[in-house]
């Protein structure tokens, strides 16, 4: 997929994560979102963002294929113009949705993506997700620090799909997309999850 010219189309009456055709395209883009993830977590691990665990919750897997395609229904118009943008702001999403879960699931779960949208629609959701959601001023540490590492696992997940050289507008390239803004969601609320202090244990019987 070309990121610099094409755009990846949804393929027609078909949802986003809907049926795959066969289970050799399953496993092409289980595998694919399975490496960039391990190369993402590595990222943010590295960075001090995550203590090499990928947090996460059911409650905000299931929030994501909920508002996945109204996303990836605007992230895909920015492709051309802005790649790392078209996916980089999954991961901002993630970040709210962690925020809500944290702060108050049962209040904040019904959200719609509008909240998510800045002043200027999709365009300034990365600001809007920081300073109002997450109540981040753009110019504290932990802001920055955010949106390094968002800026860094984006441009990363760009390289990975464009290393594919996937046709353009097919249905591999618009899996594929998808797939990867998919990744950038859970890495997104992982940090969110790690930076208000959440961390992994093993449940022992008693």
């Amino acid at each position: 997929m070309t990121f610099a010219k094409e755009v990846p189309k949804a393929p027609e009456n078909d949802y986003f994560c809907g049926k795959i055709q066969n289970m050799e395209d399953q496993l092409y883009y289980t595998m694919f979102q399975e490496r960039l993830e391990r190369e993402l977590l590595k990222i943010c691990t590295d960075a001090g963002m995550l203590e090499g665990i990928l947090l996460r919750s059911d409650d905000i897997d299931l929030k994501w294929k909920e508002l996945a395609p109204e996303y990836i229904a605007d992230g895909v118009k920015e492709i051309a113009a802005y790649p790392t943008v078209s996916v980089a702001w999954a991961g901002y999403i993630g970040l709210a949705v962690a925020c809500w879960w944290n702060r108050d699931w049962a209040k904040l779960k019904g959200q719609p993506y509008s909240v998510l949208l800045g002043p200027n629609g999709f365009d300034d959701m990365d600001d809007h997700i920081m300073k109002d959601i997450l109540g981040l001023l753009p110019e504290g540490k932990q802001a920055q620090a955010i949106t390094s590492i968002m800026q860094t696992c984006a441009q990363t997940a760009v390289t990975f799909i464009r290393q594919e050289k996937i046709e353009p507008q097919s249905r591999r390239a618009f899996y594929v997309y998808a797939r990867a803004v998919q990744v950038m969601f859970s890495i997104g609320a992982a940090i969110e999850l790690h930076r208000l202090g959440y961390e992994m244990k093993k449940l022992t019987s008693c």
